[in-house]
């Protein structure tokens, strides 16, 4: 039954890794640096709250990083793969439900971790000072907030079907 669940995991944090890397590769562009908004971190947060931290952490560092090396991007893979693990390991997957208090705290803390991530990345990578990168807060911040909004909607649809029940006991 061990070897069940783990290959269920695998399964299920490789599907994620597929869906991170779409959802982030869908995108509208914006900013000044060639930046976008995207909504793979939604699907991170439903990895998360998902899946144990390990496989929600690969999930997160392969398909966004991945979408970051298709997007032609790929000077960013490093600071996208710090981001979005240490983002995915501030959820829960032990409690029965994905929208869960400590889920909800997750993604305030998330944005503050993916705005301030990208700012600090955005210095180091383009060199330019602290001040050019604030023009790229705004934006970083819509897009925290609407992966924030369609993980809470998509959280509390599953949440009522009973999906991670069902999940948790095949």
């Amino acid at each position: 039954m061990k070897n069940n669940k783990k290959i269920l995991n695998l399964s299920l944090a490789a599907v994620f890794a597929a869906l991170i890397f779409l959802a982030t590769m869908i995108h509208i562009g914006i900013g000044f640096n060639g930046g976008y908004i995207h909504l793979g971190d939604t699907l991170i947060y439903l990895c998360a709250a998902f899946l144990p931290a390990p496989y929600a952490a690969a999930s997160a560092a392969i398909g966004a990083s991945l979408a970051d090396i298709a997007g032609g991007a790929p000077a960013w893979v490093p600071a996208t793969v710090l981001i979005k693990v240490a983002s995915a390991l501030l959820f829960t997957s032990k409690k029965e439900k994905l929208i869960c208090t400590r889920n909800i705290i997750a993604l305030f803390v998330g944005a503050v971790l993916c705005v301030g991530g990208y700012y600090i990345a955005e210095v180091i990578i383009y060199g330019c000072g602290f001040i050019v990168p604030i023009a790229s807060i705004p934006f970083n911040l819509i897009q925290t907030v609407a992966s924030a909004v369609l993980f809470i909607a998509t959280g509390i649809i599953f949440d009522r079907t009973g999906l991670k029940k069902r999940i948790s006991s095949m």
